[in-house]
């Protein structure tokens, strides 16, 4: 009797635990179809590549993106960006956007990066002019250009900050001949200028010396600073004006009238003199 309660209440337990299991099963998957995330495809860099690079089909892959999180000018295939330029540069696995690419057919390099109406100009510097190698392309610069004043006045050394906020497209070295043959290395920086501009850049760099300073990209203010004159810097300022003399010759104080003569009248008996004797 004992036994037989025990193997219906093990039957009842085995009942239970099924149904139990079978509770949870539908609950999980539940969970799970509730958790499903509906993705599409958006194409990203498959590497590292620089600003001016025409994409071509290995340079993309594609990635699972969350269809309800769409980026803005992203693009979902591959064969939309080939032969398409950058013109910035872009990390592994950053997407590919619209607005990183140069128009179709303006081809590839440097180029494609240069927005219609401005211009770039490159001009050799060495590792202090170039901010010890920090101007990169993408950050901001100001120009400065030391040179002699050519005023009225004696000549002068002197300072002026001729560009604001002017952005670096490309930054690298070549190698060119001295005077005595022999090969050297030079950095070369090239900034992105209106044509206005492009000419004040040309005039420092071959009447002057030109001094690059680096800016936070995100600082577009403009403060157009006064030029610095050497003697305001070393604290002689300018030279005193030369004392003017006067070239008449001043005239004599003129003397003070002579006083009157007065007169004396003399009479000797029947004869009348008048002598005048003049005043001291």
């Amino acid at each position: 009797m004992k036994r037989g309660r025990l193997l219906i209440g093990l039957a009842v337990a085995l009942v239970l635990g099924l149904i139990l299991a079978e509770v949870v099963y539908k609950a999980m998957s539940q969970a799970n179809t509730r958790q499903t995330v509906t993705t599409s495809q958006i194409v990203v860099a498959a590497q590292q590549m620089p600003l001016g690079t025409r994409l071509q089909a290995q340079d993309l892959k594609l990635i699972s993106w969350p269809a309800g999180e769409p980026i803005q000018g992203v693009f979902t295939r591959i064969q939309d960006c080939v032969d398409r330029a950058l013109i910035t540069p872009v990390l592994p696995g950053e997407p590919i956007l619209e607005g990183k690419l140069a128009p179709k057919d303006s081809g590839a390099g440097l180029p494609a990066v240069i927005p219609e109406g401005m211009r770039a100009v490159s001009v050799a510097v060495n590792d202090v002019v170039a901010v010890a190698g920090f101007a990169q392309p993408g950050t901001s610069v100001d120009v400065m250009v030391t040179g002699q004043s050519q005023g009225g006045g004696p000549s002068e050394n002197v300072t002026r900050t001729i560009l604001e906020d002017v952005r670096v497209l490309a930054a690298g070295q070549k190698t060119e001949q001295d005077r005595q043959g022999q090969a050297t290395t030079i950095t070369v920086i090239t900034l992105l200028v209106t044509p206005e501009d492009a000419d004040k850049l040309a005039m420092a760099n071959t009447m002057g010396r030109i001094q690059l300073a680096l800016r936070n990209s995100i600082d577009a203010n403009k403060t157009a600073p006064p030029p610095l004159f050497q003697g305001t810097l070393l604290g002689s300022g300018p030279a005193p004006a030369p004392v003017s003399v006067s070239a008449h010759v001043h005239a004599k104080a003129a003397a003070p009238p002579a006083p009157p003569a007065y007169s004396v009248e003399v009479i000797r008996a029947s004869k009348r003199e008048t002598s005048e004797f003049p005043n001291q």
